[in-house]
């Protein structure tokens, strides 16, 4: 696909389809979120253009907390009252508020949960990028295994494998008769189901929204290539209209980062709290 949408919007059907691809640029599909190996036959295939992206993202977000902590002073100046608005906020909304005392020793993995998040799925905006990194599913199982290993870790850490195990599979004050209904249900609700919902809505969220923009985008660039009055007019609404998705985007990208820490905090709370 030539011209506008190759600037905007790195899109990589070649990669997939190869001699298809100039057949099958439209209308855009799965097709559209290939990766790119960066060096064919030097390095790995799975060293591609996605994952740099991510590797950017997590240097990104090492470099602004690090900025924001650097030259603190009594009275903040606006670099300063930034940082600080932003850590309170993932502080006292998040990890004080749902894990109560226990918030301090997760504070620092939900801080950087929440950012790592954020700045992967604002790279869908960025002409740089103009790609979600968590529209990749992978992406999003791998962040959904870490909160799986961190809220289980902690439970085992506080109530012992077993203790753990029990109280996660078998609610207090179950009937005896209705154990073999309710250990297997607790223990796919927690064990599986939780991980894979957690990453599914991360990806589907991403996925959905970038290739929204690729049907206004690219379907306004051919409408405007077509050569006739009507669909070039058509063409230009499509693309003025592509700002509001954008937007809408921007908003989804923030709100996901945000719910993605909400019930990584909310299932630690759960694998910590006391039986009743």
């Amino acid at each position: 696909m030539p011209g506008l949408v190759g600037l905007l919007i790195p899109l990589e059907w070649a990669v997939c389809l190869g001699d298809r691809a100039e057949h099958a640029a439209f209308p855009p599909g799965v097709s559209s979120f290939c990766s790119r190996a960066l060096l064919p036959g030097v390095l790995p295939t799975w060293v591609n253009n996605h994952l740099i992206q991510a590797i950017i993202g997590a240097a990104v977000v090492i470099a602004f907390w690090l900025w924001m902590a650097h030259a603190q002073k009594v009275v903040p100046g606006r670099k300063q009252f930034v940082g600080e608005y932003l850590y309170n906020v993932l502080r006292n909304t998040i990890a004080r508020d749902i894990l109560g005392h226990d918030y301090r020793k997760f504070l620092p993995y939900l801080v950087a949960l929440f950012s790592f998040i954020l700045v992967n799925n604002l790279f869908g905006e960025f002409v740089l990028f103009m790609f979600p990194t968590f529209s990749k599913i992978g992406y999003a199982y791998a962040l959904a295994l870490m909160s799986f290993i961190l809220y289980n870790a902690a439970g085992i850490a506080k109530s012992g494998f077993f203790g753990y195990l029990k109280k996660s599979t078998l609610p207090a004050g179950v009937p005896k008769a209705l154990w073999v209904l309710i250990i297997p249900l607790e223990f796919l609700s927690n064990f599986i189901v939780r991980p894979i919902t957690l990453a599914l809505r991360l990806f589907a969220n991403l996925f959905a929204g970038h290739l929204v923009v690729l049907v206004f985008v690219v379907g306004g660039t051919l409408l405007l290539e077509s050569g006739q009055v009507f669909l070039i007019a058509a063409g230009g609404v499509s693309l003025i209209f592509s700002f509001a998705i954008f937007a809408l985007e921007i908003f989804v990208g923030v709100l996901q980062a945000y719910i993605f820490t909400v019930l990584t905090a909310q299932y630690v709370s759960s694998a910590l709290a006391e039986e009743h």
